[in-house]
């Protein structure tokens, strides 16, 4: 990796890789459900990093990845095989340690409510919750007003409360 790439972050190509991979497939995987896809989404990120060669500032490097792997979901979610496909709920790939075997199934039935959700409202649940960023944070990740970041917070909590509870008005 040459010196003039990420001049402005303290992390060469391979630490952002090996510090930030599987967050982004991660949140590839759980918004598009698809693990290949998922894993293509996240290597056309680092591709981009690569290629582009951004001015990353140090402590947002990892807020640039989610931001452009969210924009390439996006993309993939309004494409003709989303259309075409019936998407199922995506789970996580979980090892569980032998005291969070009861957990797994109210994780699983979070997960499935969360992936129920609109796109709008699952990437910031998604940057939320499972990525632990503020409200400031990802209304700058997305171009959003902070206002707007908030009341999809909300509306995505009383979602995601009414599917749990097995509602059926949304």
């Amino acid at each position: 990796m040459s010196e003039s790439v990420l001049e402005a972050s303290p992390l060469g190509f391979s630490e952002l890789y090996e510090q930030y991979a599987t967050d982004v497939l991660r949140v590839c995987y759980f918004y598009i459900g698809d693990r290949q896809k998922a894993e293509d989404v996240c290597q056309d990120v680092f591709v981009k990093l690569l290629t582009t060669k951004p001015d990353l500032k140090a402590g947002s490097e990892k807020a640039w990845l989610l931001k452009v792997a969210l924009n390439r979901c996006r993309d993939l979610w309004r494409g003709a095989w989303f259309k075409r496909v019936i998407l199922g709920s995506p789970v996580f790939e979980l090892i569980p340690a032998p005291d969070q075997f009861g957990k797994i199934d109210e994780e699983e039935q979070i997960m499935a409510a969360v992936n129920q959700l609109p796109p709008d409202f699952k990437e910031i649940v998604l940057l939320h919750y499972y990525q632990g960023y503020g409200i400031n944070e990802i209304a700058e990740m997305l171009s959003l007003p902070e206002g707007t970041v908030s009341s999809r917070l909300s509306r995505s909590r009383k979602r995601l409360e009414s599917l749990l509870k097995g509602d059926d008005a949304q």
